[in-house]
């Protein structure tokens, strides 16, 4: 039965393009980062679409947000699908956005057959995937994994000393139901963030594993004083020191492994005049590759570069790891209903490792999980320009719906995942 079941590609793109508009930005991209007013607003549009399809709509107690369909098996849990409707201060219209509506309109479709599924189908809107505002990233799927407790989450702060759940509480999205829950399955449906799909003309990508992140804060302590009077042997340059430690993550990270990667992407300097040398300085640093090992060759490298620079500059360095994810496999059955998705459907497809963490990592820790992605412009993402063809996006809302249908079936027939 289930090749007769088709998404609705342009019901898909409408609300897409729609909510986009809930946080739009002038340069088309969306502004609309976790527990702020819009997500609030994104999240009511969210309830009301899934109730209006008959599905019962549960809020925990960090904010993650669960439509769930009955099915028609007693005793089977949910098959989830899903990813997060938070975005970056400059992101797309794509980005966490279409896995969920994906999956919103994977959940029309069988409604609008009237096709009962074995297990219950379950439509995901997670808290806090960015870890724009609060660090760390993909906090709501930790705390529902037990990676984190609701006081760690409640406790994060964004750069404006707001707490998390502070801020959870004034827009009203704090739910009674506690974190974690049974699930049979979970799948997420994501552009690639990268470019490999593009390149290489490929509609599906089947992702295998997601690369291991390691994050760090670093606060800087040197010496602020005047920059016209003080000679240069004789100061504390907290940014001095940020730059070489900077440099130094890219030299390191370019010899590691042909794939590892390192950024400074934050910089906080204080006292942040034009005739002041920088006193104190905070960053951060995040560091990736493909094997752990790799990653902890990194680590210690680092370290020890941090030890060094901080005793040429004279300053002190506090260093504070603020995120460690190794690397993920995901579940083989899973992976497998992802790939004769896309064989059925007659899409073209490679294997591929995420470079970018994704809910679906807290998920395969305590679920069997595996991601789907389709190529976007240029490899560009966490961007307002970032791009998808409205093609992509429903062959890749098919192959969701399909590989969970084949799931579906399996625990129907009493197979283990």
């Amino acid at each position: 039965m289930s090749h007769n079941l088709r998404i609705d590609a342009q019901k898909l793109w409408s609300t897409l393009m729609d909510t986009a508009e809930i946080g739009g930005t002038p340069k088309g991209g969306i502004n609309r980062q976790t527990l702020t007013a819009d997500d609030a607003r994104v999240r009511q549009w969210f309830r009301q679409e899934a109730e209006a399809l008959g599905a019962k709509v549960t809020i925990d107690e960090v904010g993650n947000m669960f439509a769930v369909r009955p099915g028609r098996m007693a005793g089977l849990a949910p098959i989830a699908l899903g990813s997060h409707l938070d975005t970056q201060p400059t992101g797309g219209k794509f980005d966490g956005n279409l896995g969920v509506l994906a999956a919103l309109e994977a959940l029309r479709t069988l409604v609008r057959a009237g096709y009962e599924t074995n297990a219950p189908i379950m439509v995901v809107n997670w808290t806090n995937e960015e870890g724009a505002r609060f660090a760390p990233s993909m906090l709501g799927s930790a705390v529902f994994a037990g990676v984190y407790t609701r006081a760690t989450a409640d406790a994060a702060t964004d750069i404006d000393g707001v707490r998390f759940g502070d801020a959870l509480d004034a827009i009203g999205w704090r739910g009674e139901a506690k974190a974690g829950m049974p699930l049979s399955a979970y799948l997420e449906l994501h552009i690639e963030q990268g470019p490999y799909l593009e390149e290489e003309a490929k509609r599906i990508g089947v992702v295998t594993h997601v690369q291991g992140v390691r994050w760090y804060e670093l606060t800087i302590t040197g010496r602020d004083s005047h920059a016209g009077t003080t000679p240069m042997p004789r100061r504390a340059d907290a940014m001095m020191t940020c730059a070489r430690v900077a440099l130094a993550v890219r030299e390191i990270a370019r010899a590691a492994s042909p794939v590892a990667v390192g950024t400074v992407g934050r910089v906080e300097v204080s006292p942040n005049s034009p005739n002041v040398i920088p006193g104190v300085v905070v960053m951060t640093i995040d560091i990736r590759d493909h094997a752990d090992a790799a990653i902890a060759k990194m680590h210690a490298e680092i370290g020890a570069a941090i030890k060094r620079i901080a005793a040429e500059e004279g300053v002190t360095i506090d260093v504070k790891e603020t995120s460690n994810v190794p690397v993920t496999t995901f579940n083989a059955t899973c992976v497998a209903a992802v790939r004769g998705a896309a064989d059925k459907l007659g899409l073209s497809h490679r294997d591929i490792v995420s470079g970018a963490g994704h809910d679906a990592v807290h998920t395969n820790k305590v679920t069997p999980s595996a991601m789907i992605f389709v190529p976007c412009k240029d490899g560009l993402s966490h961007n307002e320009a970032e791009s998808a063809t409205f093609e992509d996006c429903a062959a890749g809302a098919q192959v969701l719906l399909e590989a969970a249908l084949t799931l579906d079936q399996k625990l129907g027939a009493g197979e283990t995942l």
